[in-house]
């Protein structure tokens, strides 16, 4: 990224690189050192370290004396509320995503587009639901899940077409994997409303998922999607019985929020291009 805004004299470089830091922290890894930092993000031990103490100093950070190494500060939790707060249609969702859970034992989530991955915004659960528990903040990627070709699905043509050759620029490994699913999950959502995974992700938990809404004053795309453990499904159920369902699900929630069905651009001729 930081090579990409190389001659872009607006652009503000170590405001970047102190942002770079803060990403390096994951779900694994909530406590790293300044070298680890480093390793991660490529970026020089001393550069990294006065990004850390000036990170700490502000909140963003706090260090841990016993381990000599950071994790994140209250202040990074505080700034993801007034995104959410923009949101206000989760809170409307969110009882009929809780039933919808219940019914089938397994979880029920609201993920946004960012890039290569698909962000849960809201989400709800009931019961065991196997290895993958989704939360708020938690990034899954976009081609190789039924909520991001979902949410992939709902952006409008001029942009799925930039959208889709990006993907296939900055992760061609992945790509070349998930290219033919994920232009066939797409397809599936313009041809009956949802997509499903099976097993592609995570082999113990099969999904579907529905594009959801797209705010064009944002430039949000949203999908949901439910995920249950593999072992609960009979043969063919999650075709025929969840994908309907999800599909349902998330008209009920557009009728609740006055928005329109999106629109599913084609994506025939860019998959026979970027194949």
């Amino acid at each position: 990224m930081l090579a990409d805004s190389a001659g872009d004299a607006a652009f503000a470089t170590t405001l970047a690189k102190g942002l770079l830091v803060l990403e390096a922290f994951g779900t694994g890894s909530p406590v790293l050192g300044n070298m680890d930092i480093s390793v991660r993000i490529g970026m020089p031990r001393p550069t990294v370290a006065r990004l850390t103490h000036t990170l700490t100093e502000l909140g963003y950070l706090s260090f841990d004396k016993d381990l000599a190494k950071y994790r994140l500060g209250v202040r990074a939790l505080r700034m993801a509320h007034p995104l959410l707060a923009d949101m206000p249609f989760r809170q409307i969702a969110r009882p009929l995503m809780q039933d919808f859970a219940a019914s089938v034992r397994g979880t029920v989530s609201i993920g946004l587009l960012d890039g290569s991955a698909v962000v849960y915004v809201e989400t709800a659960r009931s019961g065991d639901v196997g290895p993958h528990v989704p939360d708020i903040g938690m990034p899954i990627t976009v081609v190789a899940t039924a909520m991001g070709r979902a949410a992939a699905a709902v952006l409008p043509r001029a942009e799925a077409t930039r959208f889709d050759a990006q993907l296939a620029a900055d992760h061609p490994q992945q790509w070349t994997s998930f290219r033919e699913p994920y232009f066939g999950g797409i397809a599936q959502c313009a041809e009956r409303g949802f997509c499903t995974c099976v097993g592609e992700y995570m082999p113990a938990i099969h999904a579907v998922a529905a594009p959801l809404h797209y705010a064009a004053s944002s430039g949000r795309a949203f999908a949901i999607n439910c995920g249950i453990p593999a072992f609960r499904l009979q043969p063919g159920q999650l075709e025929a019985e969840i994908g309907p369902r999800i599909t349902a699900l998330a008209a009920s929630i557009r009728g609740l929020i006055n928005e329109a069905e999106p629109e599913i651009a084609p994506r025939a001729a860019l998959a026979a291009e970027l194949g």
